[in-house]
């Protein structure tokens, strides 16, 4: 049994041994980057982001149900004029520790700051990889279809022969289509690239993410009451967007002054189904 809909004051990797085994089904989170936001969190070093994230990763899938999936927002940053491979060195080192990387999803964020660089432009996106245990997972797919668009009214008003069978590609790329089989369909599956503009009003803290974020993994990987863990929850993001598609929230946070901001945040803006309250710093009596 599990009390959910809290936010828990503590460090991560302590809260998470305390979890039971396949508790949840969704873990959405955004770590501390690599030696940024150091007067936030002081910092991980570079060289040692891998070793300081795998005992959190084991225990991430040690709660995570077999059919749920972990979704990591990450990117690497800049040093000494090159990129760090820290990333790819964790995405390795789990994959070791038995997670499967099944997909990564880009975060082009529309509204990044304009900027100057001697060796590299804006950087506008980031990281959303997504590992699973198994190749088997939940995933409802029809939730985050998009509209068809403006283009199909008129791309779809003639078919030729040619649209109206498999036709192959000229180029000889092996790609394939029937145009046909778009007629009288409202929407389409979105791509694996996800444009959102950063939160503007960052909710006090130094590196909040839009809501729309988090809730669009929701909407692909859970269903309603299912259970989302976020063990870097931060000023309460995925807890507000757990809140308002009535789904189940855990969140973990180190520093006592976002944890209060989280509580507030789902108190004043969530849609008032869920009971939250002070965070708690230490696991309360199971309810579920």
């Amino acid at each position: 049994m599990l009390e959910l809909d809290k936010i828990i004051q503590g460090d991560c990797l302590t809260v998470l041994r305390t979890l039971p085994d396949d508790c949840v089904d969704l873990i959405f989170t955004s770590p501390p980057y690599a030696d940024n936001r150091k007067k936030t969190y002081k910092g991980i070093p570079t060289g040692r982001y891998v070793e300081w994230f795998l005992p959190i990763s084991c225990e991430l899938k040690r709660v995570l149900r077999p059919e749920g999936s972990f979704i990591l927002n990450i990117k690497e940053r800049a040093e000494n004029g090159e990129r760090q491979t820290y990333v790819l060195e964790l995405i390795l080192a789990m994959k070791k520790q038995g997670w499967l990387w099944t997909e990564e999803y880009i975060w082009h964020k529309k509204n990044c700051y304009p900027g100057k660089w001697p060796n590299r432009f804006r950087d506008s996106w980031e990281r959303c990889l997504h590992f699973t245990k198994q190749k088997k997972f939940k995933m409802f797919q029809e939730a985050v279809m998009v509209p068809m668009g403006d283009w199909a009214d008129k791309r779809l008003s003639k078919l030729s022969d040619t649209d109206k069978i498999r036709d192959e590609s000229r180029v000889g790329s092996g790609f394939g289509k029937n145009v046909s089989n778009w007629l009288e369909r409202q929407y389409a599956y979105p791509t694996n690239v996800l444009h959102m503009a950063t939160e503007c009003a960052n909710r006090g803290h130094s590196a909040s993410f839009p809501v729309s974020l988090p809730s669009w993994f929701i909407k692909l990987f859970t269903g309603e009451r299912d259970v989302v863990l976020d063990p870097f929850i931060g000023s309460g993001t995925t807890a507000l967007a757990c809140s308002k598609l009535n789904r189940h929230y855990l969140g973990i946070e180190a520093m006592k002054h976002y944890s209060e901001l989280a509580c507030e945040a789902v108190e004043r803006e969530g849609d008032g189904h869920k009971r939250t309250g002070s965070p708690d710093k230490q696991m309360s009596p199971r309810l579920l």
